[in-house]
């Protein structure tokens, strides 16, 4: 079997894809715009077929094109992982390792961490990327995503790290203004800070089940809880992100036992792709940073 198409160009094809025009991909690798359009009409051209239909305001894939590019994301992804392992046959993890997380996770848990990785490990590249929500990690180039909740079946390894507990949670000044909530029913009478873009967020796993109204949200948890340190109401947060702030006063727990534990959203995994070899680089890493995590 002869393969007539260029890595290249493949790359160049599924940025285009991902960026959804030929000028985002061009400032995403680099270079020129004509650069890109060459290398989609050359990859066009020697297959025979159109990948992409083109009109003044969006890109969109044929049928024949989204057949093709599914296929060769499987396949550049296992010939990354073939040459990483060439290259690591000596024991020394190396390369570049894209990690995604949510950003209070990236923040709150890796960033402490990461000065000690690189000292260890040198030779690793690591990228870290924040998305609130969960990602496909073929389509974006990602080697190890750290999950928080329950997981999906799927075709994912996973490793457990750990729990985070979860805690209601207000400013002191907040607090002296509005006044501490005694019940889950006073709770109706205070500013309930949630997630936007995650509705199932802000079903609190408490004793009780109370319908919550949500006052303000963002699509951020940590945007949520620079809310909450501002005084502008009550949240539900996860440990890994708030244990400073309350063991230094910025945030207080309100109503400590009303939350049932354990439950699915204290759990905390990393996941990759179960059809490449545990890579040396993601064992490096997860086996670094699990002892050290404060969840």
């Amino acid at each position: 079997m002869t393969i007539i198409s260029r890595t290249e160009d493949l790359e160049i094809l599924l940025t285009v894809i991902d960026s959804g025009s030929f000028s985002a991909a061009a400032r995403i690798l680099d270079i020129q715009v004509a650069k890109v359009s060459r290398a989609v009409s050359r990859l066009e051209k020697d297959l025979n077929s159109t990948l992409l239909n083109r009109t003044t305001r969006k890109l969109e894939l044929t049928e024949e094109g989204r057949i093709f590019t599914e296929q060769i994301r499987q396949g550049l992804h296992q010939l990354a992982e073939a040459e990483e392992n060439i290259r690591t046959q000596a024991g020394i993890p190396l390369g570049r390792l894209r990690v995604d997380a949510a950003t209070p996770f990236i923040l709150h848990q890796l960033v402490p961490l990461i000065a000690g990785f690189r000292d260890l490990y040198p030779q690793i590249d690591l990228e870290l990327v924040s998305n609130e929500n969960i990602i496909d990690l073929i389509e974006r180039k990602t080697d190890l995503a750290i999950r928080i909740g329950a997981l999906q079946d799927s075709n994912l390894h996973a490793r457990f790290l750990g729990r985070s507990s979860l805690h209601i949670v207000a400013s002191p000044f907040y607090l002296a203004a509005k006044g501490m909530p005694e019940t889950l029913d006073a709770l109706s009478q205070h500013q309930i800070i949630g997630f936007a873009d995650a509705p199932h967020l802000n079903r609190w796993p408490m004793s009780r089940q109370v319908n919550l109204s949500i006052a303000l949200a963002s699509s951020s948890g940590e945007t949520i809880r620079q809310l909450c340190l501002a005084g502008q109401g009550l949240a539900l947060l996860s440990e890994f992100m708030i244990r400073e702030d309350l063991s230094n006063g910025r945030l207080v727990k309100v109503l400590g036992d009303s939350i049932v534990s354990p439950n699915n959203r204290e759990l905390v995994h990393a996941v990759y792709y179960r059809n490449t070899g545990l890579s040396s680089r993601i064992t490096a890493f997860l086996d670094y940073i699990q002892p050290r995590l404060k969840l």
